[in-house]
């Protein structure tokens, strides 16, 4: 099992086995075809068994994006002020790394240096390994990673003991599916098509989300809720559950601890109060308790965008619990899925991709990705230690991705910050950097990937050479960790040897790299006999509740007076998060940055479908053309995100008017809590 992955020669051509880095829970399959040296065609592997050789609009372009006129090609160092329009000018990579290393080495106290990374690429070897490995060596601080999942995958853990759920196929047989918090058919199409195989075969599709999106439109039934208030229809089921006493009491009794708690606080929500918080009807709850009750088996397809408001997490754990209610978890093709990744946690070794131990014991911080603005804002002091003096990006966009970006823009605009961006292209984060070092992209480096969306470990191998003097991620801090004179052998370590320290001997990696894919070994119906992966095996109910938002009409009426307007921020269809902004086939489908709004609301303030519009509330103004649809539900506008701000309308974006609250738990992001008010620009 602890095979050697070799080095393979670069096709001239051929095919090479690949997969999608992106921060999307198919993770697919890819074929990438080489013609003299050049990736002509990258496809979906027919044979995968979640791919099926399809591939989202996104990722099939994928080559236009790894050979755009736009590459960042060469090391760029900055020559204008930060508060000045950006310039930059080439220069060699031994200049740039022993410009950076000096300053880095001239920081007194290393905790004022920090990471700030993600998922632009979900990569075991180009996400944290090498990287890990030298801010450990560093002894810099530490980066909260929360800013998409962290809330739900809290609440998982303290449900079900970690991010697990049912098998993605097992769907295909499920004869009612609740859609949950997701436009499967933008952000998770593999899933979509096992359940169109389901509803082919006679399966009931209910959407629930705020937006009556292109997945509610394919859907029997569409539940446009109120965001923010997901926890209270899910007690409001339970409700109904059991007062038709459509509970399986057996499964309850042997595999869930706190159910007497739960069922009391359950209680308190009748349909009507439901209702009334949801901004739903009565009717719509008891219809969807019915067929939650009596139809099986049910499954639930939960994803993050329920979670992105205060009361995320426990609105998550009350989900989760519904299945529990029902026995749903009894049949393969029952239960729920939000995150698959914690399958993975027994076959990783993580400890030894990014050796924990080099930082020997030293005091560290932890700063949250997602208070960036607040943070790089802060001087030193006792409760926050030293001001942020370094900052290094990888495989993330923060002045376009981080909420209440006027605070984000004016912490990198900082004179005194020194920032280095790793980077395919110059983003609104590159332009605010010292330095821009040129990363490969998918196509020119090796890596290994897990997903949160099934249970299958992908290589991917290099199709191409790097273009130009573009570096790996791992070859970059290799290299910047020989400049800082780290002569730990551990920095040696090449990327084929990390692959092999990647994963326990449990993973078959002859297996992997001949197949490009190795399935986990998992039961079909996991916690068909409980067996939950908390300590005692039963699922945990105690303690979840509905937590109301920062802002709306109900938990903050003053503010709701002078911003009346719910505003969420889904992502636009063709874009994944800040990725595929700058892909202009792409950006040409999404057109510019709209603001979705309902008739009544825009008649009552006087506006007309395709006009200019400023969103804005106390933290900014966002301005937008305006779309009057029938996609947004009233009291609700929808910013589709997220586009780079300096693509957008007047240089900015949907983050303009986000605040950095956090949930209740997880300490992630509420991009969905958000009050607004609406006018012509």
């Amino acid at each position: 099992m602890n095979s050697v992955i070799a080095v393979t020669p670069l096709p001239q051509s051929g095919v090479v086995k690949g997969a999608c880095p992106h921060d999307c829970p198919d993770t697919c399959a890819l074929r990438i075809t080489v013609e003299d040296g050049r990736v002509t065609k990258v496809q979906g592997q027919a044979e995968h068994g979640s791919t099926h050789g399809a591939l989202c609009t996104k990722v099939s372009r994928y080559a236009e994006r790894s050979y755009h006129p736009e590459r960042v090609l060469h090391p760029l160092k900055r020559v204008s002020g930060k508060q000045e329009a950006p310039r930059f000018v080439r220069v060699s990579w031994a200049e740039a790394l022993g410009d950076i290393a000096a300053r880095l080495k001239a920081i007194a106290d290393p905790q004022a240096i920090l990471p700030y990374s993600y998922a632009g690429t979900m990569g075991l070897l180009q996400g944290e390994s090498i990287a890990a490995r030298f801010f450990n060596k560093l002894g810099a601080s530490q980066l909260e990673r929360t800013i998409c999942a962290s809330a739900g995958g809290a609440a998982l853990a303290a449900t079900y003991g970690h991010k697990v759920g049912m098998h993605l196929r097992f769907f295909a047989e499920s004869r009612l599916i609740l859609i949950w918090g997701s436009n499967s058919i933008a952000s998770n199409l593999h899933f979509w098509t096992f359940a169109n195989q389901a509803k082919r075969a006679g399966a009931k599709l209910i959407c629930i989300d705020p937006r009556k999106t292109e997945t509610a439109d394919k859907c029997h039934q569409h539940i446009a809720l109120l965001p923010g208030t997901d926890g209270a229809l899910a007690l409001g089921l339970m409700h109904e559950l059991i007062a038709h006493d459509w509970l399986d009491h057996d499964y309850l009794a042997r595999h869930v601890d706190g159910w007497q708690e739960l069922r009391e606080r359950a209680l308190q929500w009748p349909p009507e109060r439901v209702a009334e918080v949801c901004g739903i009807t009565a009717a719509e709850v008891r219809g969807l308790a019915r067929d939650y009750g009596t139809i099986a088996p049910a499954a639930i397809r939960l994803n993050y965008g329920m979670q992105r408001v205060r009361g995320g997490g426990n609105a998550v754990r009350l989900i989760a619990l519904l299945p529990c209610l029902t026995g749903a978890w009894r049949q393969r093709a029952g239960g729920l899925l939000l995150s698959s990744s914690g399958w993975f946690a027994p076959h990783k070794n993580v400890d030894a991709l990014e050796l924990p131990q080099l930082r020997a014991g030293r005091p560290s911080r932890l700063i949250n990705m997602s208070t960036i603005g607040d943070a790089l804002l802060r001087e030193a002091g006792p409760e926050f230690g030293p001001k942020v003096e370094a900052l290094i990006v990888y495989n993330s966009n923060p002045v376009a991705v981080a909420p209440e970006s006027p605070k984000v823009v004016r912490g990198f605009q900082r004179a005194d910050l020194f920032t280095v961006v790793l980077e395919h292209f110059m983003t609104d984060t590159a332009d605010q950097a010292n330095y821009v070092l040129p990363a490969t992209t998918q196509l020119e480096h090796l890596d290994l990937h897990t997903s949160y969306g099934h249970t299958d470990v992908l290589i991917n191998e290099p199709a191409i050479a790097p273009l130009g003097e573009t570096k790996s991620n791992t070859q970059i801090f290799r290299e910047l960790a020989a400049a800082m004179g780290f002569s730990d052998a551990c920095f040696a370590d090449t990327d084929e040897q990390l692959a092999r320290q990647a994963f326990r001997d449990s993973v078959d990696f002859e297996a992997l790299r001949t197949q490009g894919w190795w399935s986990l070994p998992l039961a079909e119906a996991p916690f068909a006999e409980g067996q939950f992966l908390t300590p005692n095996g039963r699922a945990q109910a105690a303690g979840a509740d509905f937590v109301p938002n920062y802002e709306s009409a109900r938990s903050a009426p003053a503010l709701a007076a002078r911003y009346p307007l719910a505003m969420i921020s889904p992502p636009a269809r063709n874009f994944l998060n800040s990725s595929f902004v700058n892909v202009k086939s792409l950006r040409d489908i999404e057109g510019e940055p709209l603001l979705e709004m309902h008739a009544d609301d825009a008649a009552a303030r006087g506006l007309a479908d395709g006009t200019m519009v400023r969103a804005f509330n106390d933290r900014g103004s966002y301005l937008c053309r305006l779309a009057v649809s029938a996609r947004a539900r009233p009291g609700v506008v929808n910013g589709l995100g997220v586009w780079w701000r300096k693509l957008g309308a007047g240089g900015s974006n949907v983050n303009e008017v986000t605040h950095q609250g956090l949930t209740d738990m997880g300490h992630a992001p509420v991009f969905y809590d958000c009050l607004v008010e609406v006018a012509a620009a």
